[in-house]
């Protein structure tokens, strides 16, 4: 039975016991992109008896295990959907929620850790603080959450240091904006250069853009938050390399991604959180524009916006400081909690426990922790809850934490299925692949971006269920097909005529 008598703060702390054995020593290496702090804490990485790396992303964690491959490093590689192990490595590269906090290691890197603010992923990285049982602890990122951690570690009696870093590249504004008093495309044509990204913040601005450039004559690369890590990877090897002169993309370059880029263009200082449209804050602006200036390449960065009325809010964001005030670090609701509950209460929905715990903890908040239930996570647990109700609370668990952008039908339907497979134990195979995934028909790409995360969820349930996903083996096949045909639909799509600005502005040209 869950002891609701303990406080949450040890409560939590009784997950982790390996990292509370450990004496570990935490370093933190904070400061601006383009300033080195990973590169620092990763050479300590690859130079230690054994380690881990824990990432923001699947292309992150595929990253750093070439790159520790390609110094004689023996590097495993585990994510959600994928596990490729080196017999004999002690190195693993992994996305952050797959920390193993039952595997003791000399050295890990925990990467971006600002993340800890997001609102859906925030207690991956509080569980990776807390619970990764590594004696050097090497945490990266923007400085905005430090004061936050470094009380978290107080009150576990943990030693820190604390490494400011500076940009090793000046980033300037540039002193007029793109377009003037008023956006005009013809304009933005004028002044492009190679070296340049241009970032938007939808999927459909992103693609009318690079289309547009294309027909201007430039070459494009392109990336988004829709493609796979191994098509984002293809397109900013393209820009590297000089393929590419422009790159266009959506805030998804603000992590990681090391690109040749002379100046960052914002096509919006806008983005849509889900709820509605807001200001780019401080963090984000920050991560984005220093992008531009790389160092080794580039003696300065430059960074401008379309507009003139737009230049005081990147003025503004990135001479703000961008330190969050002190807040409790988010921390997930945990499977033995809700099959403990279930049996006190008792009940078989998932979405009760969820609720009912949640509502509990929040009664007694620990000052430094707060539980995490998200309203996606929530919807989740219900639809779990339907679809198959005599599942075991283990399984619809696990269920609900599985990858899965519930509020997009076409994924929600697809997720449906495979839960009635598991409820069922009906073996269900790979999705089916289309004919067309053999040319380059641009009409298509869309649909291939949602055979791809559905591709993603049947990986990930291959490794939890892999006597009804039976289909493992096909998946590496299946997903060089498909980002094939989208590396391929990438450099015909025509776009969407206008932008979201254009559109708003009732002109185009």
């Amino acid at each position: 039975m869950t002891d609701m008598s303990l406080t949450a703060f040890d409560r939590y702390l009784s997950r982790f016991p390996l990292a509370r054995q450990q004496r570990r020593q935490h370093h933190f290496y904070v400061g601006p992109t383009n300033s080195g702090k990973t590169y620092q804490a990763l050479e300590t990485l690859r130079q230690a008896e054994s380690g881990v790396y824990l990432a923001p992303l699947r292309l992150l964690a595929m990253e750093v295990r070439d790159r520790l491959m390609q110094a004689g490093v023996p590097c495993n590689l585990v994510t959600g959907e994928e596990r490729v192990m080196i017999p004999g490595a002690k190195h693993t590269a992994s996305t952050i929620e797959m920390l193993r906090p039952d595997m003791a290691v000399d050295v890990a890197v925990i990467d971006e850790i600002q993340m800890l603010m997001d609102p859906d992923r925030g207690s991956a990285w509080t569980a990776a603080l807390v619970g990764v049982p590594a004696k050097q602890v090497f945490i990266c990122g923007a400085n905005s959450v430090t004061e936050s951690c470094t009380r978290v570690l107080e009150a576990l009696n943990e030693p820190y240091t604390l490494t400011h870093l500076q940009r090793m590249t000046p980033l300037l504004i540039e002193d007029q904006s793109i377009c003037g008093a008023r956006y005009h495309a013809s304009k933005l044509h004028k002044t492009l250069h190679t070296g340049d990204a241009i970032i938007a913040f939808s999927r459909k601005d992103v693609l009318t853009l690079a289309a547009r450039i294309r027909q201007w004559g430039f070459s494009v690369a392109t990336i988004y938050g829709a493609l796979s890590p191994e098509v984002r990877r293809g397109e900013s090897a393209r820009f590297a390399s000089g393929e590419a002169q422009i790159l266009v993309a959506t805030d998804a370059i603000g992590m990681g991604l090391n690109l040749p880029i002379r100046r960052v263009i914002f096509a919006n200082i806008h983005k849509f959180d889900g709820v509605a449209p807001r200001p780019l804050n401080a963090t984000e602006m920050r991560q984005i524009a220093g992008r531009a200036g790389r160092h080794g390449l580039y003696d300065t960065g430059y960074v401008t916006v379309l507009e003139d009325d737009e230049q005081w809010h990147l003025h503004a964001m990135l001479q703000a400081d961008d330190t969050a005030p002190l807040f409790a670090l988010p921390i997930a609701v945990g499977g033995a909690d809700i099959e403990a509950l279930s049996q006190q209460i008792p009940t078989w929905r998932l979405a009760e426990c969820v609720e009912y715990l949640h509502t509990q903890y929040q009664r007694q908040q620990a000052s430094s922790l707060q539980w995490q239930v998200t309203p996606l996570q929530y919807q989740q647990a219900l639809l779990i809850d339907e679809v198959a109700p005599t599942l075991s609370m283990r399984d619809k668990y696990r269920l609900m934490c599985a990858p899965l952008a519930i509020q997009v039908p076409i994924a929600r339907d697809y997720f449906v299925q495979c839960v009635e497979a598991l409820a069922t134990q009906q073996a269900r195979a790979l999705p089916h692949m289309p004919d067309w995934l053999s040319g380059q028909q641009a009409q298509y790409l869309e649909q291939a971006e949602l055979i791809c995360q559905h591709l993603s969820l049947y990986s990930w349930l291959s490794y939890q269920y892999p006597q009804v996903f039976t289909d493992r083996d096909l998946i590496d096949e299946a997903r060089k097909k498909l980002n094939a045909f989208i590396g391929r639909a990438l450099r015909v799509q025509a776009g969407y005529g206008k932008t979201q600005r254009e559109a708003e502005l009732g002109q185009y040209r």
